[in-house]
């Protein structure tokens, strides 16, 4: 591992891994990497290339032609595909309506695995926090800081209809269940592997979410610090 401090950060749809680990990355001057949006951004590439997203060797196909770039400044993220920018379009609902069937797909876990790797790798920061389903198990699993963001299932859909408009709280259950029902069937991030810490923020609002991520990297660096004077 690079000398790079890598946080691994897990969780369900609507626990706020996102914008808790982009604010943390900020607080900390840390690069920030969203790995949900390399599966998003292929799979809308899918969609506009007309490609079945149930089809595990055309999605795996597509991955020839699939030029991604994502930005690691918390305050300058963006994603584009070739030349054009997708930060929006990939939360459109039909990229994710099909997302989980593109990113079951062996092939494409295997491939953007080693494209986060490449990324951590090559961020300038003193520290990078990576966000997604799998980081504290498959693609950070030696970070010094792994963490499972959760929250009970009542608070992560009032947060998730909270963020939505004109999308009623019923349909946004619904998506919600669905969207980690199918995406459990390929990783298990509701449950913390060991020596990940869990913070449950059912009863925290942002701005402590946000902190606690903080202190455990901050505690974890000055234990690096303490063992390696």
């Amino acid at each position: 591992m690079s000398t790079t401090t890598v946080v691994a950060i897990d969780g369900p749809a609507g626990s706020g891994k996102s914008s808790v680990s982009r604010a943390a990355a900020a607080d900390l001057g840390f690069a920030y990497l969203d790995t949900g949006a390399a599966y998003r951004a292929l799979a809308w590439f899918c969609l506009e290339r007309g490609i079945d997203t149930l089809g595990s060797n055309e999605i795996t196909d597509a991955l020839q032609e699939f030029d991604y770039a994502i930005g690691t400044d918390p305050d300058g993220y963006f994603v584009r595909v070739g030349d054009g920018d997708v930060t929006d379009d990939i939360r459109e609902p039909r990229v994710t309506t099909v997302v989980s069937s593109v990113a079951r797909v062996p092939e494409v876990r295997s491939y953007l695995v080693e494209l986060f790797r490449s990324i951590i790798a090559g961020v300038p920061n003193d520290g990078i926090i990576v966000e997604g389903r799998d980081i504290t198990t498959v693609v950070a699993p030696d970070a010094p800081v792994r963490i499972l963001l959760t929250a009970t299932e009542e608070a992560r859909m009032g947060r998730r209809s909270a963020e939505l408009t004109g999308v009623d709280a019923s349909t946004t259950a619904r998506e919600l269940s669905s969207r980690d029902a199918q995406d459990s069937r390929v990783v298990d991030f509701m449950n913390a592997a060991d020596g990940v810490t869990t913070i449950d923020s059912t009863d925290l609002d942002f701005d402590q979410t946000v902190q606690a991520v903080v202190s455990l990297v901050h505690s974890a660096v000055d234990k690096h610090r303490m063992r390696n004077p």
